[in-house]
């Protein structure tokens, strides 16, 4: 068979290492009808080349949900349009770092956007996280010795901890950002899959401080296959991207998905389908919490929102060398030492609860406990 995805999990195993939702989640009928929707306007605008910044009656609508959800006022000229976050890192990197400059990103961090910074041969250097997100003690003292070009954090249910960093942490790092002259680049592609309480507003909130990229997606709460998402910033920055070779080549980003995303949100379908997220991503996550509970394991905290769990064994134990054993046993998860940029975490794991049902979910955790007590 050709591959058509970019994850393939082995018969018989429940991959808890998936990052990503699965197909019966993924809102099929509803893209049909913004599709439709939107092709029977009868303006083909929308399949030219697209405005560098992106098509702006989708911005204005975007906007509008943003402002919605997020609980401060956006402007469509603050937003600009991507194809997806992984996207706008690299496009990033590439208008405000150059070659050789230092950046800080969180430890652990989402383990594939240390790929993209070691494309832009950049210096990544490492700052602890707690409970409560990036130390920010720790982030004063390594801007005593470094001058980072920018910050990289996951603040609102961290990838891959799951932790969410304080609105007192929030308020230092940007006034940090003003007083160093860095930039903050806050992947946010969590911060409407909160499953209890609200978590602090996003650090797009501060984006009027003119140091901070905030970063969102479609990817987690409509569909990855989508490759859609945006850059919240004041339009000082967001004006450097609109000159960027490629985007000025190609012109705005994905202005096809762009048009059905806007009739999607137009229409309600992104709302109807964030709520049934929300509600099942909320089961899931009881689910596995009280799996893990059930066999004696506890992770290092308990996430109110996004995809993840983080379990820390005995720090003697291996997980990269313990996950052969895993899979022949049905079950796989992330080794936690991919998510560190200095090869540490070798005695964790990331658990995703995103993918299986709670059936699955419980099997998987006893098939893990299995394998832990067998080590």
């Amino acid at each position: 068979m050709l591959d058509v995805t970019q994850t393939r999990i082995p018969q018989g195993v429940i991959d808890l290492g998936v990052g990503h939702p699965s197909l019966g989640l993924l809102p099929l009928e509803e893209l049909r009808q913004a599709a439709l929707h939107r092709l029977s306007q009868g303006d083909p605008a929308f399949l030219q080349y697209g405005a560098e910044p992106g098509d702006g009656y989708f911005r204005t609508e975007l906007a509008g949900f943003l402002s919605r959800h997020y609980g401060f006022s956006l402007e469509p000229d603050t937003l600009f349009v991507t194809a997806g976050v992984s996207q706008a890192l690299d496009l990033i990197c590439t208008a405000f770092t150059r070659p050789g400059q230092v950046i800080f990103v969180e430890e652990p961090t989402y383990f594939l956007s240390l790929g993209i910074f070691r494309d832009h041969h950049l210096e990544v250097v490492a700052l602890p996280t707690d409970a409560n997100g990036l130390d920010i003690t720790a982030l004063e003292a390594a801007l005593r010795q470094h001058q980072p070009a920018l910050v990289y954090t996951i603040p609102t249910f961290q990838n891959p901890t799951g932790a969410t960093l304080s609105q007192q942490r929030r308020k230092r790092l940007v006034e940090l950002s003003q007083e160093y002259g860095f930039l903050i680049v806050a992947d946010e592609v969590y911060q409407l899959l909160y499953y209890h309480q609200s978590p602090p507003l996003s650090l797009g909130s501060f984006a009027t401080a003119g140091t901070v990229l905030s970063l969102g997606s479609f990817s987690k709460i409509l569909a990855p296959g989508l490759r859609l998402g945006w850059i919240q910033a004041t339009p000082r920055l967001l004006h450097t991207l609109t000159r960027n070779g490629m985007v000025a080549s190609g012109g705005g980003l994905n202005p096809f998905a762009s048009a059905i995303v806007r009739s999607a949100l137009e229409l309600g379908l992104q709302e109807q389908h964030l709520h049934k997220l929300r509600n099942t991503y909320r089961g899931r996550l009881e689910t596995l919490l009280e799996a893990l509970r059930q066999n004696g394991l506890r992770p290092r905290y308990t996430p109110e929102g996004g995809y993840f769990v983080w379990l820390e064994l005995d720090p003697a134990a291996d997980s990269q060398v313990l996950l052969e054993q895993a899979i022949q046993a049905g079950v796989r998860y992330q080794p936690g030492v991919r998510f560190s940029s200095q090869g540490n975490f070798a005695h964790a794991l990331r658990l995703c609860f995103a993918y299986y049902d709670s059936a699955e979910l419980k099997k998987g955790i006893q098939r893990l406990a299995a394998v832990l007590r067998s080590s």
